[in-house]
């Protein structure tokens, strides 16, 4: 007779998503060097104190400092004000990633929101989908650009020129970034709406909205997971275009893009200055599309044998 307890316990969904995750090399790599950015931008501030705003009142020993390369007092150097280069980097990277999660979440709610709406009603899907069609089709820089330039004195006046750029940023970033959400949200709630299950739910008389959140939801989160990891990758970018062309964040509020705006007058003299904020974002952006690699992968039954 078969001893029961010796059976070994089924595994759930998520071990099994975590085991195939664990298999993807990239990814796994991604999640490693994102863990260790993370860390750089949140901890580091704890050991290196150094206020990545400071000047030097004396304007002689500003002189004396500004545009020191790589050493024990500033390992990344300094800029031309004579700010610590490595403090800034910490500070640039959390409001560059504070930025990508922003966005990417106001930009999952609005595709999901309607990918789901135009998938599971006939009747919207056309009007919703040319919408869709409408935004891919028109250019997206030109277009934030000008909502920076419309916005920004304004918000700035209303909410202090950190925020109110913070806010506008994050706002045009969400609202023109959401399309390829909204597709994949669509076709998934297209096939799943078919699925015996939801057919069930219908056939006992169970109200849309709940068949929506209970059974259709649950089963496209796996494809927005995907669609938000790269969302942040194209949201840094965003944001680092706009810095650099010096329609971001004030010149004292210091992000990634921001960094390599100012590092670009003095690159042929100084190519560090252009070099590590560069490195930041590449690194930033490839380790998150690696981890949506993985995700993909993982999330899906196919792949996982299950």
């Amino acid at each position: 007779m078969t001893d029961v307890t010796a059976l070994e316990r089924p595994r759930s969904q998520w071990a099994d998503v975590w085991s195939q995750f664990k298999s993807h090399k990239g990814a796994m790599l991604g999640l490693i060097v994102l863990a260790l950015i993370v860390a750089f931008v949140f901890i580091g501030p704890w050991l290196w104190r150094i206020d990545p705003k400071y000047v030097n009142p004396d304007a002689v020993q500003m002189i004396k400092t500004r545009n020191k390369p790589p050493s024990w007092d500033h390992p990344l150097g300094t800029d031309q004000l004579g700010r610590d280069m490595l403090a800034r980097m910490m500070a640039g990277g959390r409001v560059s990633l504070a930025v990508g999660m922003v966005a990417m979440v106001i930009s999952m709610v609005i595709g999901g929101f309607i990918g789901l709406i135009a998938g599971f009603y006939r009747r919207l899907d056309g009007p919703l989908m040319r919408l869709t069609d409408m935004f891919l089709a028109l250019p997206l820089l030109p277009l934030l650009l000008v909502l920076m330039m419309l916005f920004r004195d304004s918000l700035a006046g209303l909410l202090g020129p950190e925020a109110g750029t913070f806010l506008l940023i994050v706002m045009a970033i969400g609202v023109t970034s959401w399309m390829q959400a909204a597709r994949i949200v669509r076709g998934q709630v297209l096939a799943i709406k078919e699925r015996e299950f939801v057919l069930a739910a219908r056939s006992i008389g169970v109200p849309p909205r709940r068949i929506i959140l209970r059974h259709i939801l649950p089963n496209v989160m796996s494809s927005v997971m995907v669609a938000a990891t790269l969302g942040i990758a194209g949201a840094i970018i965003t944001e680092s275009v706009l810095s650099f062309l010096g329609l971001g964040f004030p010149p004292d509020f210091p992000t990634w893009g921001r960094l390599l705006f100012d590092g670009v007058e003095y690159m042929q003299l100084y190519p560090s200055r252009v070099i590590f904020p560069g490195l930041a974002i590449s690194l930033t952006v490839l380790s998150v599309n690696y981890i949506g690699d993985g995700l993909r992968d993982a999330l899906d039954p196919r792949i996982r044998g299950r």
